[in-house]
């Protein structure tokens, strides 16, 4: 697929839109070389283009998003102070609330457009509050699956799959596929995206992307539909770390709405997570290396290869790598795939039921449906906790089986805070034992499934990262021989993003592994 004509971008001083980034736009604007009315239009004409293959954004938010760039063209010239991403071209996965829009989390049930019902919040949810503080310009919200279920498509959406720019007969990468397609053809510069099991990093690594999934607690996730209010975590994907690092910037911090954010309070970098990003970010850096004591799943031969590569590379830029650190601990036991389920640990989505009504709750007084009774009510044409559907697996869960008994009471989750025990004190152990700074391991076993051959992403990290509720960055790598994308993810203890944040950086500018995919 190729890009349109970019004659009229050039006449507007707006530069190629796949050359955009958060630092080009500021100063191009403090330059007056194009407006933001001007990259808006550019960037509206780029979506008119190419949505219609990519199926991307869902909901256009054209006309406002035109009004923002005007008024921040106004602002400029009257010389007020703008926000930190004025002007910048953004999307935001469907599930956010935004006020004007539903939130339908990709399924026709929950859509009027497709027969359903509505879920019309009175509110902005606080990171999609937080970009319009920034004056960011939102394009629209972007495609998922059914109740962001899957990591590996959005196939079963209301408004049809989204297409992998990448690699266009392979999956997207899941749920967070529309969020990435946008950036990765160029709509905007960075999106947001969520991750219960998977959905930043898998969607990112599909689409030679960066992805950042944050410590659980640093970013709020009300005002998303949720799968779990244990796992959720709302993060940037984006085509450069310095662009994710800003968009991470923007939506990080406490909020009364959602109080584990307190924990965020005195863990946020001076500056931010952008500044002062070197290239001697790997220097010293002692890194983790994937192995059998962490998992025993192998990679594919080519994943091996692609991986062996990359390992010199981190070397010559000043890393020190540590071969399989959780050799000889009992790691690799703790993950559970639950049964019903391809290749995912369910546990700590045991509290939908409450992390639901407490969602319905937030929508307002006007909202169509305000129980967790009436979600199942409403939704009772294609139940998702019925035995072989989407959801249906959390029944092998008994924690579940409990807390759903009483969707209005926050629930007890002794397996899930046991196992989530486990592997926090085993990550702390292993990291003291051999004095890490982080792990790098390949974010694939193997090369991407075909998008509709039914097969699930095989990744290496989503049940222990999402459980314990660590972070992790992707950064691309390299590509296998079919053209799929590589990509390594960095990860590290509670709260490190910002060291992860600095060695994906120093391996990106390094290494400059990432091509453009349209």
């Amino acid at each position: 697929m190729t890009t349109p004509s970019n004659s009229d971008t050039v006449k507007s001083g707006v530069p190629d839109l796949a050359t955009l980034s958060v630092a080009v736009i500021r100063d191009g604007l403090d330059a007056g070389t194009f407006s933001a009315e001007a990259l808006t239009e550019a960037c509206i004409a780029q979506i008119n283009s190419l949505n219609g293959t990519y199926n991307a954004i869902i909901f256009h938010n054209q006309d406002a998003a035109l009004e923002t760039a005007r008024s921040i063209d106004r602002r400029r010239a009257a010389g007020e102070t703008l926000g930190a991403l004025a002007g910048v071209p953004v999307v935001v996965k469907d599930p956010m609330d935004m006020k004007g829009f539903p939130s339908t989390a990709g399924w026709r049930l929950l859509y009027s457009g497709a027969g359903g019902i509505d879920l019309m919040p009175d509110r902005d949810s606080p990171v999609v509050a937080r970009l319009r503080a920034a004056d960011a310009v939102i394009l629209g919200k972007t495609n998922v699956p059914i109740l962001s279920w899957t990591g590996t498509h959005a196939n079963d959406s209301w408004a049809g799959p989204t297409i992998n720019p990448a690699i266009e007969d392979r999956a997207p990468g899941g749920s967070s596929a529309g969020t990435a397609a946008a950036v990765a053809t160029h709509m905007c510069v960075f999106g947001l995206a969520e991750e219960t099991g998977g959905s930043i990093q898998n969607p990112a690594s599909a689409q030679g992307l960066v992805g950042i999934k944050p410590t659980i607690g640093l970013v709020p996730n009300a005002g998303v539909v949720p799968l779990s209010g244990n796992r959720d975590v709302v993060g940037p994907i984006a085509r450069t770390v310095t662009d994710a690092a800003l968009g991470l910037d923007a939506i990080a911090g406490f909020t009364t709405e959602d109080p584990k954010t307190l924990a965020s309070v005195d863990k946020i970098p001076e500056g931010g997570y952008a500044a002062g990003l070197t290239l001697d970010g790997l220097k010293g850096k002692r890194l983790g290396l994937y192995g059998p004591g962490w998992r025993q799943d192998k990679l594919s031969s080519e994943a091996a290869t692609l991986y062996g590569r990359a390992k010199p590379e981190l070397e010559q830029l000043g890393a020190v790598l540590v071969e399989d650190p959780f050799s000889g601990t009992d790691f690799a036991t703790l993950r559970q795939i639950t049964p019903g389920t391809p290749f995912f640990d369910g546990r700590g989505l045991e509290s939908i039921a409450y992390d639901m009504t407490c969602y319905l709750q937030r929508l307002g007084p006007n909202a169509a449906i305000k129980t967790w009774a009436e979600f199942m009510d409403a939704t009772k044409a294609e139940d998702p906790l019925a035995e072989g559907a989407i959801l249906g697996y959390l029944n092998a869960l008994p924690d579940f089986v409990e807390a759903v008994k009483s969707p209005g009471l926050p629930p007890d989750l002794p397996e899930f805070t046991a196992i989530k025990r486990k592997y926090l004190r085993l990550f702390e152990e292993v990291f003291q034992r051999h004095q890490l700074d982080g792990l790098v391991y390949p974010q694939m076993l193997q090369e991407l499934p075909g998008l509709h051959s039914g097969d699930a992403i095989l990744e290496t990290t989503v049940g222990e990262l999402n459980i314990a509720g660590i972070p992790g960055v992707t950064v691309p790598a390299g590509y296998y021989s079919s053209g799929a994308p590589f990509e390594l993810i960095f990860l590290g203890l509670q709260w490190s993003e910002a060291k992860l944040i600095q060695c994906a950086y120093a391996y990106e500018q390094g290494t400059q592994h990432h091509k453009a995919a349209v």
